[in-house]
C-alpha cells in the first residue's frame, strides 16, 4: 500500500478564479477596492468587529498594532514563548523588550494566571495568542489590562470563527490580528487582517494602513487633499488577494463543518483502543496505517496524549513523552508517505532574542516541553479524497 498524504493542501472553493477575473475587469486591482471592502464588511457584520482592515499577512497586522500602540524603546510587551516569531518580532521592530510567558501545563496556550507577576511600570501591551483556536481566558486578561492600563493585542491567527463568552475572538482585546495563510481554515495564500475594537484607535489605524497618509479619507471626500500625516507602511493586500479571500468567506460554514468532521475522525479513531469507533469516512486505510504506527510507538514510549479541545478545528496535534519518541513516530510516518510536523520552538531560547536582550535564565518549562513533544498531523479540507485516491 502506497500513500502520499501532505501535511497541508490549500482548499479552493471553486469561485476564486472567477472573482479574481471580476476584480481585474473592474479596473482596480490595487488595495482597498470592491473586494477588500466586501471582505471587511463581512467580518464587521458577521463577527461584530468594530473596524476591520485587510493586510498582506498577520505579520503586517501585528506590525500595524505595534505602531498604533506607539511601542518604543524602553517599553515591555508580554508575549507567550510558545508562538510564531511574528508575535514578538513586530514589537521588537519598535524597540520593545519582550517579556516571555510560559504555557499551561496541559495545553500549549499561554498561562494567563502568570501574567500579573510579569507586569511592570514599563509594560505597554499584552499579546494574547489563541493557540490551535482554543480561547484564552480573555476575562482575566482584560481585567488585568483595565487594572494596569495596558493594551491587549489578540493574535488570533489560528482562531477564526470561535468565540469567548459570546464574543468573537479577535474582537475582545483592544486590537486583534488574523492570518489567511494557506495553512489556515480560511486562506488566500498570504493574507491577514487587523481588527480595531477600541474606537479611539480607528482613525489612526486607517492612516497607518495607508502608508501614513489620510488617503482613505480623501477618497471618501472627507478632506480635499491627502498627505503624509503619520507613520505607516504599505500594509494593504491587492484586490486579487481580497477576491480570492471572498470566495473562501462565502463558504466559511461549509469549510468549518468539514474540518470539524476531520478533527472528530482523528480524535475518535485514534482514541478508541478497541477500535470500536469506525468513522464514516473515505480515508479509513490512511487512519488504519496511522493508528498502527501509533500502537507500535506506544509499546515503546508511553503515554501519548491526543489533543482534547478542538478549538475552531484548525489542527490536530499529539503530545509525545519525549523528543526521541516524537522524532521516531514522525520519521516512521514519513517513510510511509504521511507528513506530520512539529510546531514552534520556544522563543525565549532563540539565538536572536539572546543576542537582542541578553540571556534570561527564568525557566519556562512548559513551553520548552511543547517545543520538543508536540506533533501536528495532516489537516486540510480534502484530506479524505486526497488520501483515498493515493492509496
Amino acid at each position: 500500500m502506497t500513500i502520499n498524504v501532505p501535511f497541508n493542501k490549500p482548499y479552493l472553493t471553486g469561485n476564486e478564479l472567477s472573482y479574481i477575473e471580476k476584480a481585474v475587469k473592474m479596473g482596480k486591482i490595487s488595495g482597498n477596492g470592491y473586494f477588500t471592502k466586501k471582505c471587511q464588511q463581512f467580518f464587521e457584520e458577521n463577527f461584530g468587529f468594530n473596524k476591520c482592515l485587510l493586510t498582506s499577512s498577520c505579520t503586517d497586522a501585528l506590525e500595524m498594532a505595534a505602531i498604533l500602540l506607539d511601542i518604543k524603546s524602553g517599553d515591555e510587551v508580554i508575549v507567550p514563548s510558545y508562538t510564531f516569531v511574528s508575535s514578538a518580532n513586530a514589537f521588537v521592530l519598535r524597540g520593545a523588550k519582550i517579556v516571555f510567558l510560559d504555557s499551561l501545563e496541559d495545553h500549549p496556550g499561554m498561562d494567563v494566571d502568570k501574567i500579573e507577576s510579569l507586569i511592570s511600570p514599563k509594560t505597554k501591551a499584552i499579546v494574547v495568542v489563541h493557540y490551535a483556536g482554543v480561547p484564552v481566558d480573555m476575562a482575566k486578561v482584560m481585567d488585568l489590562a483595565n487594572r494596569f492600563s495596558i493594551k491587549v493585542v489578540e493574535d488570533a491567527a489560528q482562531a477564526i470563527d470561535i468565540s469567548f463568552q459570546g464574543k468573537a475572538l479577535g474582537g475582545v482585546g483592544h486590537l486583534g490580528t488574523f492570518s489567511f495563510h494557506e495553512t489556515k481554515n480560511l486562506q488566500c495564500g498570504e493574507g491577514g487582517m487587523l481588527t480595531i475594537n477600541d474606537p479611539g484607535l480607528k482613525k489612526r489605524a486607517e492612516i497607518i494602513w495607508e502608508k501614513g497618509t489620510d488617503r482613505a479619507a480623501f477618497f471618501r471626500g472627507e478632506v480635499n487633499k491627502y498627505g503624509w500625516v503619520d507613520l505607516g507602511s504599505s500594509f494593504l493586500p491587492s484586490e486579487v488577494t481580497a477576491a480570492f479571500l471572498w470566495a473562501q468567506l462565502e463558504n466559511l460554514q461549509r469549510i468549518q463543518s468539514r474540518r470539524s468532521q476531520i478533527w472528530h475522525d482523528y480524535s475518535g479513531f485514534l482514541a478508541s483502543l478497541d477500535r470500536s469507533y469506525i468513522p464514516k469516512i473515505q480515508h479509513l486505510p490512511y487512519l488504519e496505517l496511522l493508528r498502527n504506527e501509533l500502537d507500535k510507538i506506544q509499546e515503546e514510549f508511553s503515554p501519548i496524549v491526543l489533543q482534547k479541545d478542538p478549538g475552531n478545528y484548525h489542527m490536530f496535534y499529539m503530545l509525545f513523552p519525549s523528543l526521541e519518541s516524537r522524532t521516531k513516530f514522525s520519521e516512521s510516518l514519513k517513510s510511509k508517505g504521511i507528513l506530520s510536523v512539529f510546531h514552534y520552538q520556544a522563543l525565549h531560547q532563540s539565538e536572536f532574542i539572546k543576542a537582542y536582550q541578553g540571556i534570561d535564565n527564568t525557566p519556562l518549562p512548559n513551553a520548552e516541553i511543547f517545543a520538543d513533544t508536540l506533533l501536528r498531523l495532516p489537516f486540510f479540507y480534502e484530506l479524505p479524497e486526497v488520501s483515498s485516491s493515493c492509496i
